[in-house]
This record gives structure tokens, C-alpha cells and sequence, in this order.
């Protein structure tokens, strides 16, 4: 895909300094930059490589004041950064636009989905499927019956929706993501051996979430697993039977949340991070990569380690951690000196 400097400055509404006809057809750093590719300037240790750069567009703030010549047309915006964000997902929706159903697809009879839907090749909608507008399902695709998918969303390649989940409007699924397994819910007899507990709810992902590659959100044994609106989910999370989480908040990978757990919104979460089943995170939490919770998170609490602390202490407390080898030997020297005294 092709687009001039005169474009790209209204998407962004923005001034043109240079040809206003230079066409791009990638995007680069400006470090980077190479004839054909758009890149931007918003961080000022980087102003020494506009000199050099050899993009063809620069994006960079009105306020911006070039010391010596630039060879790259330039568009001044209010925020370069912003506006090179807003022209990132406007290029993803742009390559992501696909419409039609190619074959083969197994559609049951029952299912139905809106307008300007893509059905990619070998993908699989159940019985009672309903799927509303300008929604992309890539190929080897997976929906199960009674699946709700709202409008504006987008399943990518090999993801599995099981039956009964229910999504919203704007949702993204990546790759190897799995919606609806059942949860880990199994019971021991006097002798050890285990039966499976039946999970006979759902999960429920309101709109503007994002789910990553690999991630697995089980269907709760009764009622349903919640994933509220805005929420981010990185790749490779896994999120338990039950468990709710709150609006716009964020986790990162490898991250797993045990059963019927409850996180609040706006909270920030760390890669690695393990939660045990059956509390209550609160609001606003940040919670470091690779900590352990294993109790009630009050709102606005920060913490780190396994178990984990408050953020304060754990960084005070890991001062005497690091150092505990020779204040052991400083131990060991007083008790030898002690003996000898005697």
C-alpha cells in the first residue's frame, strides 16, 4: 500500500513542510529510515537523526525547529507521537480489511452474521452462532454453539471459541487464544481418584478488550467468567473458572489467576505473576512482574515479591536480602569471638 505525504497530513490534520506528492509505502524508525517509509520524531534525544534520516516522511510535533537542513518532507501535527499511533491503527485497519467468505466453511444452518463479515477459510461456526457487523474471522477459526459476537471484531487465525461465551463489540482475539474451556474443576474420592466437576456456565468479554496469542479464559463452573470492558490481556495468560476482571485494567504475560478471584479496574499487573483463588484484588493496584498474591488487595496498593509486600518494603527489605551471605559471616565471626572470649 501506497500513501502521499498529502494524505497522511489529512488523516492527521496536519502542515506539510516539502513535497507534499512523496509517496511511503513502510514505516521505519528514524534511525532506520530508507527511501519509501514514514517515520516520526517525538522523543528530543533522537532530533540528530532527522539530519540523517533517509525516510521520505517525517511526522514530527508544529513547535519542532530544524538547526540545519532535512532531506525528509516533513508534516507537523500536535502530538508526533499521538498522531503516528493514530496512523498505526489506521494502516492495521486498512491491512486488516477483508471481507467475503472463502471456502470451504462449515456455517450451520442456524448461525447468521451481518454485513461486511469475513469468513476465512476453514473456519467453523456452530448452531446458533450470531455474529453482527464488519466482523474478520481469519482462517481455522473455531465457534462453537450459541456463541454471541458482537460487531467489530476481529478472531484471528486458529483461535477457539467454545459454546455459550459472549463477546462485544470491538474485541480482539489473537492467535491460539482459547475462550470457554472448561475450568480445572475436579473432585477426589477416599481413594485419590478424581471426577470432573461439570462447568456448565460461560464467559462473558465486553467490549474494546484485547485477548493474546495463546491465552485461555475458562467458562466458569456456574454463572459466568467476566472479562469488562477495555480490558488488555497480553499472550500465554491464563485466567480461571469464575474469575472477574475489572474495566481498563492490564495484565501482562505468563501471568495465571486461579478461580473465582476478583480484580478490580485500572489495575496494572506484571508478567509472571501468580494469584491465588478466592480473593478480591481492589482498584488502581500495581502489581509487580513475578509476585505471588495469596490475600485481599486493598485499592491503590503496590506490590512486589512472593509472597508479595508493599512495593516500599519489599525494596528496603531486599537492601538486607542481597547482603544476607556476609551479614551471615559477620554473625558466624561475633559467635566464634565469643567462644573464644570464653
Amino acid at each position: 500500500m501506497k500513501f502521499t505525504a498529502a494524505q497522511i497530513a489529512g488523516i492527521l490534520d496536519g502542515i506539510i513542510e516539502g513535497d507534499a506528492d512523496t509517496e511511503v509505502s513502510k514505516l521505519s524508525k528514524i534511525e532506520e529510515g530508507s527511501k519509501g517509509s514514514l517515520t516520526f520524531l517525538a522523543n528530543p534525544k533522537y532530533t540528530s537523526y532527522i539530519y540523517t534520516t533517509e525516510a521520505s516522511v517525517t511526522i514530527v510535533d508544529k513547535d519542532f525547529h530544524a538547526e540545519e537542513e532535512v532531506n525528509t518532507t516533513l508534516i507537523r501535527v500536535e502530538d508526533a507521537y499521538k498522531s503516528f499511533s493514530k496512523l498505526l491503527e489506521y494502516y492495521n485497519k486498512v491491512k486488516l480489511h477483508k471481507s467475503g467468505v472463502e471456502q470451504p466453511v462449515f456455517v450451520a444452518d442456524s448461525a447468521k452474521y451481518g454485513d461486511n463479515v469475513y469468513l476465512g477459510a476453514f473456519s467453523y461456526l456452530g448452531e446458533n452462532v450470531s455474529i453482527g457487523d464488519n466482523v474478520k474471522i481469519y482462517p481455522n477459526v473455531y465457534i462453537g454453539d450459541n456463541v454471541e459476537i458482537g460487531d467489530d471484531c476481529v478472531i484471528f487465525a486458529g483461535a477457539k471459541i467454545y459454546s455459550e461465551s459472549i463477546l462485544g463489540n470491538n474485541v480482539y482475539i489473537h492467535s491460539g487464544a482459547i475462550i470457554g474451556a472448561d475450568g480445572f474443576g475436579f473432585t477426589p474420592n477416599e481413594e485419590g481418584v478424581y471426577s470432573k466437576v461439570p462447568q456448565t456456565g460461560n464467559v462473558i468479554i465486553e467490549d474494546n478488550v484485547d485477548v493474546g496469542a495463546g491465552t485461555t479464559i475458562d467458562r466458569a463452573t456456574l454463572g459466568s467468567t467476566i472479562i469488562k470492558r477495555g480490558v488488555k490481556l497480553d499472550n500465554q495468560i491464563q485466567i480461571a473458572h469464575n474469575v472477574e476482571i475489572g474495566e481498563h485494567t492490564a495484565i501482562a504475560a505468563q501471568t495465571g489467576i486461579a478461580g473465582s478471584t476478583k480484580i478490580g479496574k485500572h489495575c496494572i499487573i506484571g508478567g509472571q505473576v501468580g494469584i491465588v483463588g478466592h480473593i478480591t484484588i481492589g482498584d488502581n493496584v500495581r502489581i509487580q512482574a513475578q509476585s505471588g498474591i495469596a490475600r485481599n488487595v486493598k485499592d491503590g496498593e503496590a506490590l512486589q515479591g512472593s509472597p508479595a509486600l508493599a512495593y516500599g518494603e519489599f525494596n528496603k527489605s531486599y537492601v538486607h536480602f542481597k547482603n544476607l551471605p556476609e551479614l551471615v559471616k559477620k554473625i558466624d565471626n561475633l559467635e566464634k569471638d565469643k567462644l573464644h572470649d570464653r
